[in-house]
């Protein structure tokens, strides 16, 4: 069995989200309440799958929008707002201090919040690899890289290990070159972030969650 995981999610204030899928959601006209929609749904969809995989004990969304915080806080989800240094790695870090402050032995994570196509069975299978590297001292702690390969879309942190976070451009090689080892898996929606609508098309055939889908849906109705 696989001990349980923490995980957390940092979500953009809407208006600054996804800036390169501006237009994604109404054909291209770029109004911001159709793209803060679209942004929320990608948070949404993520978290849906967080949540029904068994071996993530508490899922932490880290974000200082309040639209995100009530509408996340309204399905049962934890959200804190950001620490006084913001950026992405920051946010990981808050989200990992927080969750540590529980429980020192945890084993924590971090996940995009950007992966609509995500399924639970692969999160699951992502984990229970990492766990077992760590069960064997082979590492103490391992990512997932995007499907480019250059990328990030988990980290996770043996107990008592710190996470350490290295996102941005280039993270996977960053997480390589700081001694995470890359774990190996079949897993598309887990690798397919979505930053641009190239993207977005590549999820949408991997199969989007419902909240995402029903954005598009509703921007494709006339």
């Amino acid at each position: 069995m696989i001990p349980p995981v923490d995980l957390v999610v940092p979500v953009k204030p809407l208006h600054q989200a996804k800036t390169r899928l501006r237009g994604a959601a109404d054909g291209g006209i770029g109004e911001p309440a159709a793209h803060a929609r679209l942004a929320l749904a990608l948070a949404h969809d993520t978290v849906t799958a967080v949540r029904a995989c068994p071996a993530v004990r508490h899922l932490l969304v880290v974000s200082t929008d309040p639209v995100v915080a009530a509408e996340l806080a309204a399905v049962g989800v934890e959200v804190v707002p950001d620490g006084p240094v913001t950026g992405l790695n920051n946010a990981y870090r808050r989200g990992a201090a927080v969750l540590r402050g529980r429980d020192p032995g945890a084993v924590v994570g971090a996940l995009q919040a950007d992966l609509p196509a995500l399924r639970r069975d692969e999160l699951c299978a992502a984990l229970a690899q990492a766990h077992t590297l760590f069960a064997d001292g082979a590492t103490e702690r391992a990512f997932v890289a995007d499907a480019e390969g250059t990328g990030t879309t988990l980290l996770l942190a043996a107990p008592g290990t710190p996470l350490d976070p290295r996102f941005g451009e280039g993270s996977a090689a960053r997480h390589r070159a700081s001694g995470a080892i890359e774990l190996a898996g079949d897993w598309p929606g887990l690798r397919r972030d979505v930053d641009t609508s190239g993207d977005l098309g590549d999820a949408a055939a991997l199969g989007l969650g419902p909240h995402t889908r029903g954005v598009l849906a509703r921007s494709a109705t006339p």
